[in-house]
């Protein structure tokens, strides 16, 4: 039965379908990625940073999405992979010496995956709310050691004296080339996860999250699954967290809370679950959204009170756009084929 049958008289029937929106889905992304590509192009420096930023919190919320829309995996930690990523690119790089790319930014990755293989491990063997409070108990036991410990500086976190080169290739230092390295990555990462769900990997991942019980049933053991994308999410999340602290050249232990960990969260529901472009969508109006109700020039006095707006507006998203902001595009089309049609095509 097609979901878009409708009833056009007593005894016609017709099937409206909605146009092909693959096509439309992928010129969206590329539009974005060849938008992100000519930013430097038109803003000054506070405009290469902020963009910076959003992309580095896309990344982000794309290592969370291929759990949660993933797998079916609400992990409430991803802050602490994304920090130990952070922490790490500072740790390792030379105090008074540029580190090289080609070794630092893997071995932050590898550093943050480690970390998610183990709490993974121990994790996965819990469901539901269980899972979500232990991951949140991980993340929070990472955050104390560094915060209460002289290895992360304790609440004055430390600072990334000298960025990473490449050689004479590339200066992390160097602002524009920071942008151009976050946005490869960016691409880089979107494609890979958008070739590994539709992968056997990818697949399997679907069919645990629609129901773990029959794919066991159908021979799989869903554990070595759900650990890879819980190690590999978390290796994403570090790649992410190099990239912001090398951005800021400062870390603290901030970038391993629970806040972070549920603005994440909040920037893929925002966006719309079960969608790398949800995840890239979230993360820009998340960071949007916290821009514009922070501005002074706007609100006033009231800007200092910023988390009240945010609020509502996530509160308003969830209410009438319970797919998020990706499923405006189908929300339209089916009001307009219910107009043509006299009825509501979502009934």
């Amino acid at each position: 039965m097609c979901s878009w049958r409708l009833s056009c008289s007593g005894n016609q029937t017709g099937c409206l379908k909605p146009p092909d929106m693959t096509h439309a889905r992928t010129i969206f992304v590329v539009g974005c990625f060849a938008v992100l590509a000519l930013i430097p192009q038109m803003v000054g420096a506070y405009g290469i940073d902020f963009v910076t930023k959003i992309m580095v919190y896309a990344i982000f919320a794309l290592s969370l999405e291929l759990l949660v829309g993933g797998a079916g995996l609400v992990c409430f930690g991803q802050a602490a992979f994304f920090g130990i990523g952070a922490y790490a690119a500072v740790w390792w790089s030379p105090p008074y010496d540029a580190a090289a790319v080609w070794w630092i930014l893997p071995a932050a990755v590898v550093a943050a995956a480690s970390y998610a293989l183990a709490v993974g491990a121990l994790s996965l063997r819990t469901k539901g709310v269980y899972f979500i409070m232990v991951t949140l108990a991980f993340a929070q036991m990472a955050y104390y050691v560094v915060h209460d410990t002289p290895l992360g500086g304790g609440t004055d976190g430390i600072y990334l004296m000298v960025k990473p080169v490449w050689g004479t290739l590339m200066d992390l230092a160097d602002a524009p080339t920071h942008y151009g390295f976050t946005l490869a990555c960016l691409i880089g990462v979107f494609s890979g996860l958008a070739l590994l769900n539709r992968s056997r990997f990818g697949r399997a991942l679907a069919g645990i999250r629609v129901n773990e019980q029959r794919m066991r049933a159908t021979g799989f053991s869903t554990y070595p699954y759900k650990l890879a994308a819980f190690t590999i999410s978390g290796g994403i999340a570090g790649l992410a967290g190099f990239l912001f602290a090398v951005k800021d050249g400062y870390v603290n232990p901030e970038m391993l809370s629970w806040h972070l960990s549920g603005a994440v969260l909040i920037m893929i529901i925002l966006g719309g679950i079960g969608h790398l472009r949800g995840a890239l969508i979230g993360a820009i109006a998340f960071a949007l959204l916290q821009e514009f109700f922070k501005s002074e020039a706007v609100f006033g006095d009231l800007a200092k009170h910023w988390h009240l707006g945010l609020g509502l507006s996530i509160i308003a998203s969830v209410m009438f756009l319970p797919k998020g902001l990706v499923g405006i595009p189908e929300l339209i089309v089916g009001r307009l084929l219910g107009s043509k049609t006299g009825q509501d095509p979502t009934k």
